[in-house]
């Protein structure tokens, strides 16, 4: 799913007042081991990414980041979980600090810039 990296970084230069921001995570099959600078590495030099790349944290369980706690408990999964099932889980938040929408993994950046003028409109 890396490859979302290179949609997100066009969602984010394509379109005004909208930031993406990763968080990247190694709950989920051991899929980003490396050291934050070397996972910032990868995502620029590979998909020439250039929104903000935070330090490594959980999204799930008793050690997950504030910030997890609160975007799931603010939109459940289709399935209506709240935890994360995977990387590359989006969450659409307002200016206001609005979760207005959250976005499985497999839901592409293309399909998100789609749905984006019903959503901020």
């Amino acid at each position: 799913m890396t490859p979302q990296y290179a949609g997100l970084r066009t969602l984010h230069a394509d379109n005004d007042g909208l930031n993406v921001l990763a968080f990247p995570c190694n709950q989920f099959g051991n899929q980003e081991p490396g050291t934050n600078a070397e996972i910032a590495e990868f995502a620029r030099s590979t998909y020439d990414v250039d929104f903000p790349m935070f330090a490594k944290i959980d999204v799930n369980g008793d050690d997950a980041a504030p910030l997890y706690q609160w975007l799931r408990a603010q939109a459940a999964d289709e399935e209506g979980n709240a935890d994360i099932g995977w990387n590359f889980t989006k969450f659409l938040v307002s200016g206001q600090g609005e979760v207005l929408k959250r976005f499985g993994p497999m839901v592409t950046p293309e399909e998100i810039a789609a749905e984006l003028p019903s959503l901020l409109s």
